[in-house]
């Protein structure tokens, strides 16, 4: 395992992404059953949700209002009663196509055994917070800290900031794990130890981050 050289931390507080690392979902299969919905091309309506996907992680948009912003790209009236229907469409697919990797409950429960506080801190949508909650991810947590909600994303260093005093505890103290580099830096910028989280096939190559790397949940306290 890769090292950084840097003294090891005991934690008292952890900040834990959402998606990629306690949560696998397919953003992929939802987006072309959505489009199959709409009867529109797939990569024509990804390419026009990404538009706002900025707006949507800083909660100036909605999902919802999102939709009615895209819809008419595709001559589509954006009436109410359709922008509803295509809501709860969405939040239905959310739920099919996102499931809770086994690590992640063994995980929290560990954590709490000992003593350390849990904060969620996700860049998403207004959609993100029923889906946890719909998974009994919230009650495991001590804190949930979501930037459409907050309004700053990672790596901005409010949104950790806010985590850190959502659970009172100092940068020292604390430990982020992510599985984009670029958002473990943004921690480390704020003095949170970061540990990276890989999933899935690396094709033999060894991550080139820098930061402290786990392949699970449960072999990241080892490095705290």
């Amino acid at each position: 395992m890769p090292s950084s050289g840097r003294p090891e931390l005991v934690a008292s507080g952890c900040l834990v992404d959402v998606y990629d690392t306690i949560l696998k979902s397919s953003f992929v299969a939802r987006v072309k059953a959505l489009s199959r919905f709409l009867d529109v091309d797939a990569d024509a309506w990804l390419g026009e949700w990404l538009k706002t996907r900025a707006q949507r992680d800083r909660g100036a948009l909605t999902m919802a209002k999102s939709f009615a912003q895209s819809l008419p790209a595709f001559g589509i009236d954006p009436v109410p009663e359709l922008v509803d229907e295509l809501s709860r469409k969405d939040a239905e697919l959310m739920r099919e196509c996102t499931r809770v990797f086994d690590d992640t409950v063994p995980f929290f429960t560990r954590l709490r055994s000992q003593g350390i506080l849990i904060a969620l801190v996700s860049n998403c949508a207004d959609t993100t917070r029923p889906l946890l909650a719909d998974l009994g991810l919230i009650p495991l947590a001590d804190a949930v800290v979501l930037s459409c909600e907050v309004g700053f994303t990672k790596p901005s260093p409010e949104i950790y900031v806010t985590a850190l005093a959502d659970l009172g505890v100092a940068a020292t103290d604390a430990v982020m794990i992510d599985d984009q580099p670029a958002f473990c830096a943004g921690a480390e910028a704020v003095g949170v130890r970061a540990i990276q989280i890989l999933r899935g096939d690396l094709d033999g190559q060894p991550p080139a981050s820098g930061f402290p790397v786990v392949r699970s949940l449960l072999d990241a306290p080892g490095l705290f």
